[in-house]
């Protein structure tokens, strides 16, 4: 049987204090970001303050076609998130799409708009309201309901009362909702960033296989040639002769042309040596500066050890061309749940430099665009500290989580 309020109800609002109530569900919204530990607090709050045995806290889904159950009493609490309903099935999708309250005072299986869950025990409780809730920027976000195992006639304050908290629950699951959204983009831009990375590298790497594979093989089998027969020349051996150095030179600055090509689109390091001792190794092959390494050993994900190593080469290169610097001191090095690349020198610093880079910190010079893309395309960010007669200093930190360190 349906029934509205008759004025016979216990009066909820005397069941507990409504400024306690307003208190507990405010500590709950503000403590919970998260949208199913969120609805996990509200349920019993809800099932004290309106004196009721059981409380359900149905979601709608993000396309607005269904509602989820993410928060219960116990022991319903164990079947979160695997009760759902679409729009209009149920009393609770009845009370969803009509946006209106339900009372069925008893006789639930009667109701033609009821639905029977086993797993909540339906047949164990008589009297139900079901509230929907509704904040204004977000419009309906859900369904609040709450069952009796006694006869109970719910007044006109009990439904009053029931609405205002769902309003109020209303706007921290809406502000729940768009942070799980934004989570989720977040997840899916660092997923596709990964994934762009790693296809551009994967052709990268096939383009230096390439290169190495047939052009400087070529080349290699060229030189053969030409010194075979520089060997067995017999006519203008002069001229000849100076032709094939000639040719032997080119072949061999086309043979550095390809090597360099091949460093440039991956460094073999990587595969060969890992991050630390690419880094090792990078360090040995600069000029003019004193390089102090204090380098961790870090297994990171491919894209992250990539990015980490272009920088590290850009800042190097960018020290020896423009600081004027004798040390530079490189580290490598996990910083709580951050790894850290940072490279200072005791230069003259950006501030101090004929042709600093112009627009904004990372702006045209240097490669300092470069360096912060490369951060900034694997979730991090690039840090500059500089000043005149001070050195400048590099840091490029991104965030890799425990599981996906090698």
């Amino acid at each position: 049987m349906t029934s509205r309020a008759t004025g016979h109800g216990l009066g909820l609002a005397a069941a507990v204090s409504e400024n306690a109530l307003l208190l507990g569900i405010i500590e709950a919204i503000s403590a919970a970001p998260e949208l199913e530990l969120l609805a996990a607090r509200v349920a019993p709050l809800i099932a004290a303050a309106t004196a009721t045995d059981v409380c359900f806290v149905h979601v709608l889904d993000d396309s607005d076609r269904s509602l989820t159950l993410v928060g219960a009493t116990p022991p319903f609490d164990r079947e979160v998130g695997r009760i759902q309903l679409r729009l209009g099935e149920g009393v609770t999708g009845w009370a969803a799409s009509h946006r209106e309250p339900v009372i069925i005072v008893e006789g639930k299986k009667g109701d033609p708009r009821y639905k029977y869950f086993p797993e909540l025990r339906g047949e164990d409780y008589t009297s139900m309201a079901a509230v929907p809730m509704a904040t204004s920027p977000g419009g309906l976000v859900g369904v609040l309901n709450v069952h009796t195992r006694a006869r109970r006639e719910f007044t006109d304050q009990d439904i009053r009362l029931l609405t205002s908290i769902g309003s109020l629950i209303a706007g921290g699951i809406h502000q729940a909702r768009l942070h799980r959204q934004l989570a989720a983009r977040e997840r899916a831009h660092e997923r596709f960033t990964e994934q762009a990375i790693a296809v551009q590298e994967a052709e990268r790497r096939r383009l230096a296989a390439d290169i190495h594979d047939g052009i400087t093989q070529r080349l290699y089998s060229l030189r053969f040639h030409l010194d075979a027969a520089a060997e067995a020349l017999t006519e203008e051996p002069d001229f000849t002769a100076e032709q094939l150095v000639a040719a032997r030179t080119l072949v061999d600055l086309t043979l550095d042309e390809a090597r360099a090509a091949i460093n440039g689109l991956r460094p073999p390091v990587l595969d060969d040596l890992g991050l630390a001792d690419s880094l090792a190794s990078l360090a040995r092959s600069v000029g003019g500066v004193e390089v102090i390494l204090e380098v961790e050993e870090c297994r990171l994900p491919e894209h992250v050890e990539i990015a980490f190593y272009r920088i590290a080469q850009e800042a190097l290169q960018n020290i020896v061309k423009h600081a004027a610097a004798t040390t530079v001191r490189l580290s490598l090095r996990h910083d709580g749940s951050q790894v850290c690349l940072e490279v200072s020198d005791d230069g003259r610093g950006i501030g101090d430099d004929p042709a600093p880079p112009v627009n904004d910190q990372f702006g045209g010079g240097y490669g300092m665009r470069s360096m912060a893309e490369r951060a900034e395309l694997v979730g991090g960010r690039l840090h500059l500290r500089s000043r005149p007669g001070g050195g400048t200093t590099v840091a490029a930190r991104v965030a890799v989580p425990d599981s996906q360190r090698q």
